[in-house]
């Protein structure tokens, strides 16, 4: 057992290196010409996201996170750090492609981590002014802190709409199928943008369930708001019974887009 987690290790580490490469890849790559040059084609640009984020956890050491995010056309390479004091710190890495079809946009993701951690998901929209919203998720259940806060082995199911003016308004369920938790996340998310320069999201959840088998059931809410200026952003956000547990999280991530 020791020397599968050994290997599983060693791969974590080449992935990590490997997206470390392709993100400086993407940066030599990059097309610095502006559009319309002389050959009269126009590579697509990759761009990228840098978000280092604070968490404030009651009866925990406090915990920061930094997250490089890359894309280009419809990839996306990611690489991360989180560190919560001296207990726990986890490097993590991955890959997701988005193909976009006639009322049909598939997104398959790939997730490695420290600590033997592989994760994998397929998420679904379907339609257009209005779609529906489809979900798959598995993992090997090793150790994770989990930042995206829902159930990663999971189904997700909803509805969103962008009939509503400069606004896109989703609600939608992730639900644990596999680890018999009871694990439920409904969010109820409306991103708008009232001018070119400035964009608002709130994201309005509620769960229940269970962070483990043998654990006591937990229900709580949660609100995010996240502004962006031109390229910049600053989210909050406060998660009573964070990742089902007993304890609350205030969250600040403050993020440049370039």
């Amino acid at each position: 057992m020791r020397s599968k987690h050994t290997a599983l290790s060693r791969t974590v580490r080449h992935a990590c290196r490997f997206a470390a490469l392709a993100l400086a890849a993407g940066v030599a790559l990059a097309d610095p010409s502006p559009p319309g040059g002389s050959d009269g084609i126009t590579a697509p640009a990759w761009s990228f996201k840098l978000t280092p984020s604070y968490y404030s956890t009651s009866h925990q050491p406090e915990a920061t996170d930094l997250n490089l995010r890359a894309n280009h056309g419809p990839h996306a390479l990611w690489l991360g750090y989180y560190q919560r004091g001296k207990e726990f710190e986890q490097t993590r890495t991955g890959y997701e492609y988005t193909a976009q079809l006639p009322y049909l946009q598939l997104v398959p993701s790939l997730q490695l981590a420290s600590h033997g951690f592989v994760g994998s998901s397929l998420n679904a929209q379907i339609g257009d002014a209005a779609y529906a919203l489809l979900g798959y998720g598995r993992t090997n259940a090793r150790d994770y802190y989990n930042l995206n806060f829902d159930p990663n082995d999971s189904v997700t199911y909803g509805l969103g709409t962008r009939l509503l003016a400069q606004s896109n308004l989703m609600l939608f369920t992730v639900k644990d199928n596999r680890l018999h938790t009871g694990q439920m996340v409904t969010h109820l998310v409306w991103r708008t943008a009232p001018d070119e320069r400035h964009r608002w999201t709130v994201d309005l959840s509620s769960k229940h369930g269970r962070a483990s088998r043998e654990d006591d059931s937990v229900s709580g809410r949660a609100l995010s708001l996240t502004y962006d200026f031109d390229d910049v952003f600053l989210r909050l956000a406060r998660d009573s019974k964070v990742n089902f547990t007993a304890e609350n999280q205030t969250r600040i991530s403050l993020g440049l887009r370039f």
